[in-house]
């Protein structure tokens, strides 16, 4: 079971964590929303939970609850700029199909 993050994610969030001044990672799960049932949540951890399971990718620790690796194993977090476009990309392996606006998921 794995989370992982490409090279140019992991250099995006460590950047943005010594800007910030302070973080111990990310936290990556997913929350029940939108009309096909799942959505990516990504946070900064500033202190980890007791039910925490953690991933190390590219020298950034990415954490996640008990209930997250189930739709999210083999996911590869990627960070892409095009244009004036930039953002996160989730490349889940467990995805069965998306809603046509790309917000949420089902497995």
């Amino acid at each position: 079971m794995a989370i992982t993050l490409t090279e140019r994610a992991a250099q995006h969030v460590s950047d943005f964590l010594a800007k910030r001044g302070k973080g111990l990672g990310i936290r990556l799960g997913v929350k029940t929303s939108g009309c096909s049932g799942m959505a990516y949540k990504l946070e900064f951890v500033d202190a980890p939970s007791d039910d925490d399971i953690t991933f190390d990718s590219h020298g950034v620790t990415v954490f996640t609850d008990a209930k997250s690796p189930a739709y999210l194993d083999g996911t590869e977090l990627d960070y892409s700029k095009e244009g004036l476009n930039e953002g996160f990309k989730f490349n889940n392996p467990n995805v069965k199909n998306e809603c046509g606006c790309g917000e949420s998921f089902n497995v």
